[in-house]
């Protein structure tokens, strides 16, 4: 029977009906995007790193299915009103006579400000500026790699596994990136793609080959 693509977010493998028992997939209900955070509303874990997030196993197990999961919408946070501005005071004869004025110390009545009874000076005042020196990071060992041994492209928009023995300059299809959360709209700033809704960000095909990576941070 001809396999197809399982629709659930965080799942994406290939199945048929006459192999889908019950707990063979694994998936997240929907995202949730709010000032450049990244939240899994199913389990509320977050990242503000978008390949980070997607990295994240899903939390909820069942069968393969070929529908679109309904999107959660998120809240829109309430709106602040905004503080008054205190009045300020004008009696300065009251002022000249305050203890708290007179002293350095903060007064509300009068507006004033409380002074720095211990100023830092000459070195103190330097040695608080210098930033810390740093022990120079000693070069990781490199990673010896079997030919033969399958992995899994972290690229982009890829996720396929691969062999290094197969890799080549045009085997991997991905984006770039970065990605780009704006104002609602999910996209790439690569290749200039940009949609509403998750599902469809998550279907945007690659717009750029090169060669399958297995470890992109080094």
């Amino acid at each position: 029977m001809e396999k197809v693509r399982c629709q659930r977010i965080g799942c994406d493998a290939m199945f048929s009906e006459d192999d889908n028992p019950d707990g063979s997939c694994t998936y997240h209900d929907s995202p949730l995007f709010h000032d450049g955070m990244k939240e899994w509303s199913c389990c509320k874990k977050r990242s503000h790193d978008f390949s980070l997030f997607l990295e994240i196993p899903g939390c909820k197990t069942g069968k393969h299915t070929t529908e679109k999961p309904v999107l959660a919408k998120a809240a829109a946070p309430p709106k602040r009103q905004p503080a008054l501005a205190p009045t300020p005071t004008t009696n300065s004869s009251s002022k000249d006579t305050c203890s708290r004025c007179h002293q350095g110390f903060f007064c509300s009545d009068h507006g004033t400000q409380a002074k720095d009874l211990n100023p830092k000076t000459g070195l103190d005042a330097l040695s608080e500026s210098k930033p810390d020196l740093q022990e120079p990071q000693q070069p990781q060992p490199k990673k010896i790699i079997d030919i033969n041994q399958p992995q899994t492209c972290k690229n982009k928009g890829c996720g396929k596994s691969f062999k290094e023995k197969d890799n080549h300059d045009t085997a991997c299809n991905y984006h770039p990136g970065p990605a780009v959360f704006h104002d609602r709209m999910r996209g790439w700033k690569c290749c200039d793609i940009h949609v509403k809704e998750f599902d469809e960000f998550m279907t945007i095909p690659p717009c750029t080959k090169g060669w399958h990576n297995a470890d992109p941070v080094s």
